[in-house]
């Protein structure tokens, strides 16, 4: 079984960066590893992905040697099982405001003891049984990196019972639906938002959790970075392009 690297980094206490990918074609998470990105994340929730396309996202991943977490549409036992049999080993799943939500990604994603993971092994993360089913199923817990989103208020509120349940390993701190949540949409910077999510770290970092975030800028990365945050989604492929583009069309008409 091969080692999750991301989960390792995490582990030793790196921080890593990494953009939302919503672009199908494999030649961006090509671009993202060498240009020196430590992971992407797969977008099924708002991008236009499907398990089959998943699936090629992850070969160019690991054929470049980047990570790749697949943000799942919805926390459902469908969702979660289908993107881990096609071989991801890192899951992102969105909206969870319970602890009852973080166990259930924990039931999905994890075989026997920890969780209720559906069983088989014909599948591209047993690597068509060319592993022994001893192996696949013995190991695939300690490969696996779960990360859960809390994107609302009702999150913040239960976010110490969340914290106490086994098996979470990252706790990211959706800005965007949080500001919604806090009454204030779409303003990130907001000091009811900012104020809420700094709250949240520390009290994630005092558990023993790791915590992530989204950022649009290098600022913002390392004032987040500096607060304990070491799981940094910058922005999204889509607008990193369309920044780009438009910085060089600037430059070439004013030119």
């Amino acid at each position: 079984m091969n080692v999750n690297i991301l989960k390792k980094s995490l582990e030793e206490g790196k921080t890593v960066f990494g953009p939302f990918c919503k672009i199908l074609d494999p030649t961006v998470v090509e671009l993202a590893a060498l240009a020196g990105f430590d992971f992407v994340i797969i977008d099924m929730e708002h991008g236009p992905y499907s398990v089959e396309t998943v699936q090629q996202m992850l070969r160019a991943a690991e054929a470049r040697g980047i990570t790749a977490v697949v943000r799942v549409p919805e926390n459902s036992e469908t969702s979660i099982l289908r993107v881990l049999d096609v071989g991801a080993k890192c899951i992102q799943v969105p909206q969870i405001s319970t602890a009852k939500d973080a166990e259930n990604v924990v039931k999905s994603a994890m075989f026997h003891p920890k969780g209720e993971r559906g069983m088989c092994r014909y599948v591209r993360a047993g690597e068509y049984t060319a592993i022994e089913k001893e192996e696949h199923f013995g190991k695939s817990n300690e490969s696996i990196l779960t990360i859960i989103h809390i994107e609302g208020v009702a999150g913040l509120e239960n976010l110490p019972t969340i914290l106490t349940y086994d098996g979470i390993d990252v706790i990211f701190l959706g800005p965007y639906d949080l500001s919604q949540s806090c009454g204030v949409p779409g303003q990130v910077q907001h000091e009811k938002v900012v104020k809420r999510m700094e709250e949240a770290v520390a009290l994630a970092r005092k558990s023993g959790k790791v915590v992530g975030t989204f950022v649009e800028s290098v600022e913002d990365a390392k004032k987040w970075a500096e607060i304990g945050v070491q799981y940094i989604a910058y922005a999204v492929d889509t607008g990193i392009i369309l920044k780009a583009f438009k910085k060089i069309t600037q430059d070439l008409k004013k030119n």
